[in-house]
């Protein structure tokens, strides 16, 4: 039987809750905060719950070696967490180009960066939650020992990195990774039990020591005695310095909505950048050619300004304030013509991830997200643990003019982002959707879904999406409507159909009614994803 194959159309609806509401990738993950909640358990807690079953029922895009971010509202307030990592200190741009690399590589040792996830939902605990971390983990320890069945999009992902690090790794070092994830010389199969008990005592010792274990203790031990065996150059002082970063989130006005983003090093203002060089623009009509044409160049003009411009943010070489101004997005609209162009970075002023949403009956709401970066991650797992480590490093540069330059202890530019809206200083809700370079265009598109199209939750995940890759190409979802492609084209845009939706991000939102308390989300038909209510 193929899990994957379905000749026909299938549809969801909006679901409707009152006293919770869980949105993810993954039907156990969402039931593990579900079930956190029925115990008392506020959104906070659901979300580490939900989070750290993630680790466990989706590995081929997370895992407890990754980062994360956080927006949370408590208490009529957004507050937003950076629980992103450094680069080692021993990870220089001199000692990179010393191993043989011209540009940093993205498998093996050299690309991990300090995880910052354990700490994440320590702190998220810490500050916010009603039960104790080891509670919120008990599912995801459970999953772990007791193993779980493939989901079809999941076991599809799985076989393809196998592959992958079949074909591209060797050596030692990555041993782990095979006899963890594919213990019997093979992926797993959708349907097929899959368990991991290394990474439910990872996930225990967690709990049990709200993360010190792994920043200061036993785990802190077996990651530095890996790395120094086979060279890598994370050590347990990296991880014993580390701590998480409560921020201020940013954002945009649009049309009346306030559309909130993670201030760099994350790319999530590349969304609000696009939306106000978007807004500068004639008000948009579905489905419109020149509609979607004025889209796509907003977009590609925002993203090639924050690749250039967004990195930590004393390297950065102008303000947030500066790239989420009026002047700037009148300047960038005004460069906006009737055909595609090739995007440049403006000239300066002189001088891969899982996502989740929770909602619960106290007005608590949490947009969440954590990624061990391009799948797996580095492909590198400490043995025993079940801990596959990030390759976030693989986006530094090498070349020390260039604001995302290597450095000790820097955080590079960051892909994953978790979005809010509230409107008239009310939340209306969580919503995310993940997927590398995706994300701000899936941002985007589903700010614009919502706000101008007036899409329900479900509608405004479901619709078809574009995705600018460089340069003109353009490439759109095998439903994108073909006359629209067409007459895209026509434009100068190099639109490339699709056979697959995987590329497009996986999305979930989360609103809720401030009238009546009612909770109201979509889940993402790319993946495995479900909303589990109560």
């Amino acid at each position: 039987m193929d899990y994957l194959y379905n000749p026909n159309a299938s549809y969801r609806h909006t679901a409707f809750a009152k006293n919770g509401m869980v949105a993810t990738s993954q039907p156990l993950a969402a039931q593990a905060g579900i079930e956190i909640m029925r115990q008392g358990g506020n959104a906070i807690d659901a979300a580490i719950a939900t989070a750290a079953a993630l680790t466990v029922v989706e590995p081929t895009s997370n895992g407890i070696g990754g980062d994360a971010y956080a927006l949370v509202w408590v208490k009529d307030k957004l507050h937003g967490l950076n629980a992103t990592g450094p680069a080692p200190g021993s990870l220089t741009i001199e000692a990179v180009k010393a191993a043989g690399h011209e540009k940093m590589p993205i498998y093996g040792l050299t690309p991990i960066t300090v995880p910052g996830v354990p700490a994440a939902w320590a702190e998220l605990s810490r500050k916010f939650g009603k039960l104790s971390l080891l509670e919120c983990l008990t599912p995801a320890i459970r999953y772990a020992e007791e193993g779980y069945p493939l989901t079809p999009i999941l076991g599809k992902y799985w076989k393809i990195a196998y592959k992958k690090f079949k074909e591209l790794t060797s050596g030692e070092e990555f041993e782990s990774w095979f006899e963890t994830f594919a213990p019997d010389g093979r992926a797993p199969e959708i349907g097929e039990l899959w368990k991991s008990p290394g990474h439910a005592e990872t996930l225990r010792a967690i709990g049990e020591t709200n993360a010190d274990s792994f920043y200061k203790g036993e785990t802190a031990d077996k990651i530095d005695a890996f790395m120094e065996k086979h060279g890598g150059h994370l050590r347990k002082t990296d991880l014993e310095k580390y701590k998480v970063e409560w921020v201020e989130p940013v954002s945009t006005n649009y049309r009346g909505y306030d559309v909130w983003e993670i201030p760099p090093n994350g790319q999530g203002m590349i969304a609000l950048m696009a939306l106000n060089i978007f807004s500068e623009m004639n008000p948009p009509k579905p489905n419109d050619t020149s509609t979607l044409h004025e889209q796509i160049e907003a977009m590609k003009l925002a993203f090639v300004d924050g690749k250039a411009f967004i990195t930590d943010p004393p390297d950065m070489p102008i303000s947030v304030e500066e790239l989420l101004s009026k002047d700037y997005a009148k300047k960038r609209a005004g460069e906006i013509t009737g055909e595609a162009q090739l995007p440049e970075p403006m000239d300066l002023p002189k001088g891969g991830t899982v996502y989740l949403a929770t909602a619960d009956n106290e007005g608590n709401m949490v947009s969440f997200i954590q990624s061990n970066y391009m799948g797996f991650g580095s492909g590198i797992v400490v043995p025993g643990t079940g801990i596959a480590l990030q390759n976030r490093g693989a986006d530094f540069s090498l070349d020390e003019t260039q604001p995302n330059a290597l450095k000790p202890g820097k955080r590079t530019y960051h892909t994953i982002i978790p979005g809010f809206l509230t409107k008239d200083g009310q939340a209306v809700g969580p919503f995310g959707v993940m997927g590398g370079y995706m994300q701000p265009q899936g941002h985007f598109q589903v700010a614009i879904n919502t706000i101008d199209y007036k899409l329900n939750p479900q509608a405004a995940l479901d619709a078809p999406r574009w995705q600018w890759m460089k340069d003109k190409i353009v490439h759109v979802e095998p439903d994108f409507p073909n006359h629209l492609a067409q007459a895209l084209t026509r434009l100068g845009h190099e639109i490339v159909p699709t056979l697959d939706t995987g590329s497009f991000g996986r999305g979930q939102i989360i609103w809720r009614n401030p009238e009546t308390g009612i909770l109201s989300g979509g889940t993402e038909s790319r993946t495995d994803g479900a909303i589990a209510l109560w």
